[in-house]
């Protein structure tokens, strides 16, 4: 789902003094939203309480949309493709929604994944929940891992719910259901009823122990109460096994007890207008010096350049970043954090896939699938590109260029990458500055080895970017 806002959050002192700040926050998911919930700065940062699974400290996110995926739109296609996603090196796939879609009030004529008519059932669109449960088995026997999205703020107009259990949804002032914002095809559900509070938690905690998924993507997470999701991540943690959860949100008070992962819409949108023009590579340095004074130790933020509302809505990667998209996707898996693959870039998708109808994704060898493969290895085997507070260092190496050049060096233990981007489509002949990357390297790509001693000069083509690996 789509929004975009201006919103203004207030949370309340917890730990140490904290700064109440109003910033602008861009969200996906078809409209605007407000939101009342803070954002929280603090000269000294607490760690999130989050225990993220091990196998999540280096993996790679990609998400599915089940209906483009395939000539048939079915979960059993998807099954049949996962010895070639465990080959692309991706490590947890996130299914878009999977339930049986509203009728009443639909979009176009297949309707929105969001509109959910039935939260214990596959959407026969589909295929059938024992399909379903065998792609989940299926998955860990190749070494992957499965989150499935989940729509918590609203369901279909005619979710059963809807009749026995009318209380669990907001009403107007005459007692009609409500629809956020203009979400014209689902309605929204209230916290304030206890009741409906448990029946979300025990439905997750269903899917977990009845299908064995690994966790869940929450939708709109921010417009749920912070206090529903500290609750919901202390029971679902009390099951058997490790959950991971992803919220599409870019609140930093998410990540201190709940979830695992949020987004970095900031920085997905400083790439869009690095690569149009209207601002310069400095942004990039700009902003993750902001992510260290506001998000908690240990946070994890989602890297991407595209996904199913960017793409659907804003254009593909290719279309929005052009002859950079290769460059700032290289780029997603130096900074801190764990880059995401939507569906079809690995195949150089240029085409913006409608959301409410087939729109299959036209499957074809690319040189970004081999790109990708090379920089999963890269985020597979370097210690200094881990997630979270696993991964090594992030400092900024400053050039002749800095309007259009970013550097940087991240180091963790014996293990550094240096990279360098050409954030332009100009030439470049720079110098790089000081000598704290000094040292014996090899370009990951050719490998091809070289050393650097310090003030080195580099010229680069328009958006290309180096890769370097060494060890101390």
């Amino acid at each position: 789902m789509k929004k975009n806002t201006l919103i203004a959050y207030f949370k309340p002192i917890r730990f140490f003094t904290l700064l109440i700040i109003t910033l602008v926050a861009s969200y996906s998911c078809q409209t605007q939203v407000n939101n009342d919930n803070a954002e929280k700065a603090s000269s000294s940062r607490p760690v999130s309480q989050v225990n993220h699974p091990e196998w999540s400290r280096n993996a790679v996110i990609y998400e599915v949309n089940v209906r483009q995926f395939s000539q048939d739109g079915s979960l059993n296609a998807v099954a049949d493709q996962l010895p070639e996603l465990k080959k692309l090196g991706v490590d947890i796939l996130w299914l878009m929604p999977i339930y049986p879609i509203g009728e009443k009030n639909r979009k176009g004529p297949l309707g929105s994944y969001y509109s959910v008519k039935n939260y214990k059932e596959v959407n026969p669109e589909f295929g059938t929940m024992d399909d379903f449960k065998a792609l989940v088995k299926k998955t860990h026997e190749e070494g992957l891992h499965i989150i499935l999205d989940w729509v918590p703020n609203h369901s279909a107009w005619d979710n059963p719910l809807t009749v026995t259990h009318p209380d669990y949804y907001m009403k107007d002032s005459v007692g009609n259901f409500v629809s956020p914002f203009d979400w014209t095809d689902v309605i929204r559900f209230n916290y304030d009823n206890p009741d409906m509070r448990h029946y979300m938690t025990n439905t997750m905690k269903w899917w977990i122990t009845e299908t064995g998924i690994d966790g869940f993507r929450c939708d709109v997470a921010h417009m749920i109460p912070e206090n529903y999701w500290n609750n919901l991540r202390a029971s679902l943690d009390s099951l058997p096994g490790e959950v991971f959860m992803l919220a599409e949100s870019d609140q930093p008070f998410l990540n201190d007890s709940a979830f695992d992962m949020t987004y970095d819409w900031k920085f997905h949108h400083i790439m869009n207008e690095i690569a149009s023009g209207n601002k310069e590579a400095t942004a990039v340095m700009q902003h993750f010096n902001w992510v260290d004074s506001v998000y908690p130790v240990d946070s994890y933020l989602m890297e991407f350049t595209s996904n199913h509302d960017e793409n659907s809505w804003n254009g593909s990667a290719i279309k929005r970043l052009g002859l950079g998209a290769p460059t700032f996707a290289a780029l997603t898996y130096i900074v801190p954090g764990m880059p995401l693959i939507y569906d079809g870039q690995e195949a150089g998708m240029e085409k913006s896939l409608l959301f409410f109808e087939r729109d299959p994704i036209v499957w074809k060898h690319s040189p970004m699938r081999d790109l990708y493969t090379e920089l999963n290895t890269l985020k597979h085997t370097s210690k200094a590109l881990y997630n979270g507070a696993e991964g090594g260092s992030f400092v900024q190496v400053n050039t002749s260029a800095d309007a259009n050049v970013f550097a940087a060096l991240r180091e963790k233990d014996a293990d550094r990458v240096f990279a360098v981007f050409n954030l332009s489509d100009s030439a470049m002949t720079i110098s790089l500055k000081g000598d704290a990357f000094a040292g014996d390297f090899q370009d990951y790509f050719d490998k091809t080895k070289t050393t650097f001693v310090g003030n080195d000069q580099m010229l680069l083509s328009p958006w290309e970017y180096k890769i370097y690996t060494g060890n101390n």
